[in-house]
């Protein structure tokens, strides 16, 4: 039986006990929240997300109008973890060998030699998604999914931690092309910024009013600390009853008659990754089902596709899965098992 020293909070092993290993999390944690929060006024549900995203080694999808902190939101992320960042704007023009990278002739040693794309970095910021071609769209599935990119026929391994932070303007649809299935399948959850309320706004009149709080936002944490509180969430325990359980709500979009299109298999697998963060992130070794109830419509709506009858009697695909949250029965579990 594994035994801890609670004065060096370790095992005989050296490694540190779960109590030592969740207040590690807590502390680095709250130092990047304070951060983001000090530059997006009023949304700390947004942030916390975006976190939860993060330790749960995914990718961010922000869909708002414009305006409302999406940029904002990707870049003080990014910002305040010591780590290689990029920043690809999509455009119509953008190419595939632009995100990826291209293999170059150099003519001084008669050879190609691979020269990296925007994709090479730890945290990228994908700005506008939706105004890249599909062809270009597509560029970010291998990375997205595997953490490499395959040029050439020669492979390429990605930094990690590795996450994709984009956003898009759901409203303004002139030049745009919708993300197909395959793309938002890649994103863990889909986020909406919504408004800021006026005590919030004035706020921002007063922080942002003369110069941009980007410009003086210093890391707050690492790269490796980002990898090791990703180990810790790994760590974090689902009961086999709760595994059932997220099979089951997963598996009841496939045969809702309000969708024509349910979720993947890759869904339950984020959920239940997004599930272990959360109750990580709430200072526990185990994950209970509101971690799974609370993340369900950011991590499965945006994958399912409304049928005509439902679009028609203006039922989004968040109120789908909410009614199939509030529809599945609650699992019989005992905690200590």
């Amino acid at each position: 039986m594994t035994t801890f020293d609670e004065r060096s909070g370790v095992d005989q092993q050296g490694q540190p006990s779960p109590g030592a290993a969740l207040a590690e999390l807590d502390a680095v944690v709250g130092r990047i929240r304070a951060s983001v929060e000090s530059v997006l006024e009023g949304k700390p549900e947004a942030v916390h997300l975006a976190l939860t995203v993060l330790l749960a080694e995914g990718h961010l999808l922000i869909e708002d109008v414009p305006g409302v902190g999406k940029t904002m939101l990707a870049k003080a992320l990014a910002r305040s973890i010591d780590c290689t960042v990029r920043r690809i704007q999509f455009t119509p023009d953008l190419l595939p060998s632009d995100i990826t990278g291209t293999s170059v002739f150099e003519q001084n040693r008669r050879e190609f030699e691979f020269k990296p794309g925007a994709i090479f970095a730890q945290i990228v910021v994908g700005d506008e998604i939706n105004r890249a071609s599909p062809k270009t769209q597509s560029a970010l599935l291998e990375s997205m999914e595997e953490g490499q990119v395959t040029v050439d026929g020669t492979s390429y391994q990605l930094p990690a931690p590795f996450m994709v932070v984009a956003t898009q303007n759901p409203i303004e649809m002139e030049g745009t092309y919708p993300l197909p299935e395959a793309q938002r399948d890649r994103f863990m959850a889909r986020i909406s910024l919504g408004y800021p309320s006026p005590d919030a706004e004035l706020k921002m009149l007063d922080v942002h009013g003369s110069v941009s709080p980007l410009a003086d936002l210093e890391p707050v944490a690492h790269a490796d600390d980002v990898l090791k509180l990703i180990r810790i969430v790994r760590g974090v325990h689902v009961a086999d009853e709760l595994r059932r359980y997220a099979v089951a709500l997963v598996g009841s979009t496939r045969t809702s008659p309000e969708l024509r299109l349910g979720a993947s298999p890759r869904a339950t697998l984020h959920l239940l990754r997004a599930a272990r963060a959360a109750a990580a992130l709430d200072g526990r070794t185990y994950v209970i089902p509101d971690d799974i109830q609370r993340l369900a419509v950011p991590v499965l709506a945006h994958r399912v596709l409304p049928t005509a009858e439902t679009q028609l009697g203006r039922r989004t695909p968040e109120d789908v899965v909410q009614d199939l949250v509030l529809t599945q029965p609650l699992p019989q579990y005992s905690r200590g098992r």
